[in-house]
């Protein structure tokens, strides 16, 4: 049986790298970066390009923020 004195403090997520997960739910929601046809990339208007910039954004600050925070 362990007493009180043994039991560790319990384990918070509580990082300031969390706060980088912002980025990846506010950049979509910034309608002027992609309100436009033109500069095109390889035909393709810049709402479906940009639609991929936005997951290769959120997949880096996900990966960054999951680095930065695991227990070792």
């Amino acid at each position: 049986m362990t007493g009180p004195e043994e039991r560790s403090a319990p384990a918070t997520d509580r990082s300031p790298w969390n706060w980088l997960l912002l980025i990846p739910i506010v950049l979509p929601l910034l309608t002027f970066l992609f309100n436009a046809d033109g500069p095109r990339l390889l035909g393709f208007p810049r709402f479906y390009w940009l639609q991929l910039a936005f997951i290769i954004v959120g997949v880096s600050v996900t990966t960054l923020v999951y680095q930065m925070t695991k227990r070792r």
